[in-house]
């Protein structure tokens, strides 16, 4: 179990890093403060796993340093049950002169483990990091990746109750974030809290049971994950003075209103309806009208599976089909692509935009405009999420060096 409650942290910001010596030495402040986090409350229980988002600075990392104690709140509490662990800033408790596998030791003391614990759980951290011969080298000599590799090796060795994890997952390879992220998921089967900070959206819809954002140091929204990064979507969409004053939210969406979107209509070429069959062509019909001259408008999409995953976007501008609008015109687009989604359910988010991407100047965002479901397969069979429209074709056999990767029955 972990609380936090009404945890607030300011520092001090100077202009010159001289000016800290002068305020001591004349009495007089030379300084400026920001705080980083303004009022935080909020609870994950055993077994839970929050997600946190928000953009660069709205602080983040200075809550999990807060939460790993390596700062201390100025207001507030935090309330802790067992050991917390976890990877922050890559490299953080490492001595760079020293090998890996001395650093084993330095800094699973450093996260609460006896001498004995560590030696017993030596050789698991050993064979879990998978650094071979490198465990024996300085750390100074490691990639990103290498050190990502140990850090979280000895940091889930350490039988935490709540782990921590701010991005570091993203520098290592394919192989080994999967294999970190199956660890991760047994962790949490066993009763183990996570707090994961990320900018990977579709991976905080998977991972977390909830999700909370912040604003310049405040919790801006608190729910369950698609819903927080519906609102971090505007946040980004948020960073001058102006769009800000002429910002207007509604249940779904929210937007300047230069331009809307007054009628959205989807159905399957086929099915002339919102259920359809892989394989069918799906057709979305957008009228938009603008209350001002518009000389660049974008109408994208995002196809969304039923776990708020993003399986597919695109947007007019990509296409090479710019948009220019009168003030008072209504337009009808459609978009057309053959449906080769897997069955299931699905939402289609839609965004009125003003160049390559809603973070410049969002005309009108609508959350789940459409809802639709593939029903059923027509034509050859497939697995998986979506049909990649295979073929097969056989070759004269060729001496050429084969560049992929076999397995064997004995590969994991």
């Amino acid at each position: 179990m972990l609380e936090v409650e009404n945890v607030c942290k300011e520092f001090k910001l100077y202009n010159r890093p001289w000016h800290r010596l002068k305020e001591i030495v004349l009495r007089r402040s030379f300084h400026r403060t920001h705080r980083a986090l303004d009022g935080i409350s909020f609870t994950v229980a055993k077994g839970e796993t929050l997600g946190i988002l928000g953009r660069n600075g709205a602080g983040k990392s200075t809550l999990l340093k807060m939460l790993n104690g390596v700062l201390l709140p100025d207001a507030g509490q935090i309330r802790l049950s067992g050991r917390v662990t976890g990877l922050l800033e890559l490299g953080t408790g490492f001595d760079p002169n020293l090998s890996g596998m001395q650093n084993i030791v330095g800094n699973g003391l450093l996260l609460g483990m006896t001498r004995e614990q560590i030696e017993e759980r030596r050789q698991a951290i050993v064979e879990f990091s998978e650094l071979g011969q490198f465990i024996h080298e300085p750390i100074r000599t490691y990639s990103s990746g290498m050190n990502m590799r140990l850090a979280f090796s000895i940091a889930i060795h350490a039988d935490p109750e709540t782990f921590l994890i701010d991005e570091a997952l993203s520098v290592g390879d394919g192989h080994f974030q999967q294999k970190c992220m199956r660890r991760i998921k047994e962790f949490r089967a066993n009763g183990g809290s996570i707090i994961f900070v990320s900018h990977d959206l579709n991976a905080v819809k998977m991972i977390c049971d909830r999700a909370i954002v912040l604003s310049e140091g405040k919790v801006v929204a608190d729910g369950n994950p698609e819903d927080a990064v519906n609102v971090y979507n505007q946040l980004l969409g948020a960073d001058d003075d102006d769009y800000k004053e002429r910002l207007e939210v509604e249940r779904n969406g929210y937007g300047t209103r230069q331009a809307t979107m007054e009628n959205v209509v989807f159905k399957g070429l086929r099915s002339q309806g919102t259920i359809l069959a892989s394989g069918d062509t799906g057709t979305l019909d957008v009228t938009i009208a603008a209350t001002e001259d518009l000389p660049d408008v974008a109408l994208g999409l995002m196809v969304r599976d039923r776990f708020g995953q993003d399986v597919f976007g695109t947007n007019s501008h990509y296409l090479n089909h710019p948009i220019a609008m009168r003030a008072g015109e209504r337009k009808t687009l459609r978009y057309s692509f053959p449906m080769r989604l897997a069955p299931g359910k699905y939402t289609i988010t839609l965004a009125l935009h003003d160049g390559a991407d809603h973070t410049v100047n969002c005309y009108h965002w609508h959350d789940n405009a459409v809802v639709f479901e593939v029903a059923g397969i027509t034509g050859t069979f497939f697995g998986g999420i979506c049909d990649l429209a295979a073929t097969l074709e056989e070759q004269p056999a060729s001496t050429d060096t084969f560049h992929g990767t076999l397995s064997n029955a004995n590969t994991q």
